[in-house]
């Protein structure tokens, strides 16, 4: 991936993402049952609105709220990409993008879909308007390829995006 250039929808379009569209509409997104990663943005780099309490559901009992002090600590002024993430294929081969973002959706919908990393999105009270892109990744780990993002990500920004509490780790 190109370093120092903004990491907006245009970049990532010319680097292959495609989707781009709310969680809502990932069941007719076309999304691949394919290993990669994925972003979620938000069209807005205006100062956020925080819930106070996260929608998503819980998760082997613990609430996926945090305070609005943490999220405050965690945001990033002017960034688009809100998450970052990766998606293996399974052991079987079929687990892939189109799992790994429906079990985000569902997670974020108050299912139990076991996807905790990124909750800090559902407590934007705009968390409706965000968009999810993805790129598959065949010729590398997709845990490598969502490292590298986050790294130039933090690189650009100083810190990591909003919703990762972590830096990615490739496998």
């Amino acid at each position: 991936m190109s370093p120092a250039r903004e990491l907006t929808r245009r970049t990532l379009e010319e680097r292959g993402f495609r989707g781009f569209v709310a969680f809502r509409e990932l069941g007719d997104s076309g999304a691949p049952a394919k290993a990669g990663i994925y972003v979620v943005l938000r069209a807005s780099t205006a100062a956020p609105s925080f819930l106070s309490r996260n929608p998503a559901g819980h998760l082997k009992g613990r609430d996926p709220s945090v305070t609005v002090d943490a999220l405050d600590a965690a945001w990033v002024d002017g960034a688009m990409i809100m998450y970052i993430g990766k998606a293996s294929a399974g052991t079987d081969g079929r687990r892939g993008l189109r799992k790994r973002l429906d079990e985000y959706r569902r997670h974020g919908a108050g299912g139990m879909a076991g996807h905790w990393g990124g909750r800090y999105i559902w407590q934007l009270a705009d968390s409706d308007d965000l968009l999810v892109a993805w790129m598959p990744v065949s010729e590398r780990d997709p845990g490598a390829a969502e490292a590298e993002l986050i790294a130039e990500f933090t690189a650009l920004h100083g810190a990591r995006p909003f919703a990762n509490r972590n830096k990615g780790v490739a496998a």
